[in-house]
C-alpha cells in the first residue's frame, strides 16, 4: 500500500491501555512481594511469639521464594539474604512480564485481566514453596529431632 501511514495511538484508547499494562505490569508484580516482605519484617522484628514467627517466615518465603534456594533461614549472612532477595525480585519481574503479555492478548485488556493472570502464575510459585517446605520438614525436620 503506497502512502499508508500508521495512525497515532488514541490517548486512553485500547492500544494505549494495552501498552501501559505491558510497560507497567512487571513493576506492578513487585507490589504484592513488597507488601509480603514488609509484613514479614514487621512480624519478625522484636518477635517473641511463635505465631508471629510462623506468620513472618511464611510471609518472607512467599514474598521472596528464592530465599530458600540460598539457604535462608538455615544459612546466615547478609550476602545470601540479599542475593536471594535480588533473585526473587527478578523472578517477580518475569512473572509480571509474562502476566502482562498473557493479559494483553485480548484487544481490550484491563488491569483485572493482568491481576488474574498474575495470580495464576503466583499461585503456582506459592504452591511450590509450600510443597518444598513440607518436603524439607519431612526430610530434614525428622533428622533434627
Amino acid at each position: 500500500m503506497a502512502g499508508y501511514r500508521a495512525l497515532p495511538v488514541v490517548p486512553g484508547g485500547p492500544r494505549a491501555f494495552r501498552y501501559r499494562i505491558r510497560r507497567l505490569g512487571p513493576l506492578a508484580a513487585l507490589v504484592p512481594a513488597a507488601v509480603l516482605s514488609v509484613a514479614s519484617y514487621g512480624l519478625l522484628h522484636d518477635n517473641a511469639a511463635t505465631s508471629r514467627g510462623i506468620a513472618g517466615f511464611a510471609a518472607a518465603v512467599l514474598g521472596a521464594p528464592a530465599l530458600m534456594a540460598f539457604g535462608v533461614p538455615l544459612a546466615s549472612g547478609s550476602s545470601k539474604l540479599m542475593l536471594g532477595a535480588l533473585v526473587s525480585a527478578v523472578l517477580w519481574l518475569l512473572v509480571g512480564l509474562v502476566a502482562a503479555r498473557r493479559a494483553t492478548r485480548s484487544p481490550v485488556a484491563t488491569w483485572r485481566d493482568f491481576w488474574r493472570e498474575y495470580l495464576w502464575l503466583a499461585g503456582g510459585i506459592w504452591a511450590g514453596v509450600v510443597v518444598s517446605l513440607v518436603v524439607v520438614e519431612l526430610t530434614v525436620g525428622r533428622a533434627l529431632l
